[in-house]
């Protein structure tokens, strides 16, 4: 039986970070990188939806995963999300993750053209023939992706040696359940239910707004570990209102949640990539207030 153990934690979803001509900027990936692993997390999921990743080419998404393995591979559990919206540049990436010694390869399936499942599987499984001596976690986001993960593919999937579980990141909590019994290991997707999702099933949870207030994710899950569900909920509550806040402002959240960990004597990772929008003059209040909310949380439950 495989041991999951190096995925059962928090794993936040890596930031693009940019230089100030809006470049991939090498330092800044590795700032972020020593951040998060001076903040006690179990690993980064490196290259997705936080990645930006459809907005970056296959050069870039490349020199980011490579700077996050100088930094911290052999110190934290990396997934690297590689699919692109075509097989080949799928399976390159793949394979350069290979190359580097991460833990594992996610990707979503192909967007756009609405596939029948057995192109999806063999999408899937072309990309995990790129890195065959890597473990592949399916991400299974409908509401972004626009084709959601059934059992019976997920049975399918699960013929493949290599494939290992789903980060699941629909809204469902009864989705983990599902996979569960099917045999996969499952992350928690959706931060706004991190303590749901870990009652379900999951062993762990790969979130995109983690990075920002890694301390009171990373004390959901003690507080589940321990048996404390109270006060856990009170702890996923405050994030909850934490995320609704920051998703308040004009600017997209990623653009908030980079100045906050600015304000948080974080790294400056930059901005966000166009058509992204960044932050506008309106929205500074909210990036304070969601700063200051943040910080109170940390001191009233951690």
């Amino acid at each position: 039986m495989k041991d999951f153990s190096k995925y059962q934690g928090i794993i936040p979803a890596f930031y693009a970070c940019y230089d100030r001509d809006g470049a991939v900027s090498g330092p800044a990936v590795r700032a972020l990188a020593k951040y998060l692993l001076d903040k006690g997390v179990k690993g980064l999921y490196v290259g997705g939806s936080s990645g930006e990743c459809i907005y970056q080419s296959v050069a870039e998404r490349k020199a980011t995963l490579e700077n996050v393995m100088a930094e911290v591979g052999g110190r934290l559990t990396v997934i690297a999300h590689v699919a692109c919206n075509n097989t080949a540049d799928s399976r390159e990436l793949a394979a350069h993750a290979e190359s580097l010694g991460v833990d594992a390869i996610a990707a979503i399936p192909p967007i756009y053209f609405h596939l029948p499942p057995k192109a999806i599987a063999k999408y899937w499984n072309d990309i995990s023939d790129a890195a065959p001596n890597t473990d592949f976690v399916i991400y299974n986001i409908p509401q972004l992706a626009g084709v959601a993960l059934s059992a019976p593919l997920l049975q399918e999937m699960l013929k493949n040696p290599r494939v290992i579980g789903v980060k699941n990141s629909s809204m469902p909590v009864q989705d983990i359940q599902m996979w569960r019994d099917e045999g996969a290991f499952v992350f928690n997707g959706p931060d706004e239910q991190l303590l749901s999702g870990l009652a379900a099933g999951a062993g762990g949870g790969i979130g995109g707004t983690y990075a920002a207030m890694p301390e009171l994710f990373l004390e959901i899950l003690r507080c589940f570990q321990a048996g404390e569900l109270d006060k856990g909920r009170e702890v996923q509550n405050e994030c909850c209102r934490i995320i609704y806040k920051m998703c308040s402002a004009q600017g997209n959240m990623y653009a908030v949640i980079k100045e906050i960990i600015r304000l948080q004597n974080g790294p400056d990772v930059g901005g966000v990539r166009a058509p992204l929008l960044g932050l506008e003059d309106a929205d500074q209040p909210v990036v304070v207030q969601a700063h200051e909310m943040i910080q109170a949380a940390i001191a009233k439950y951690c």
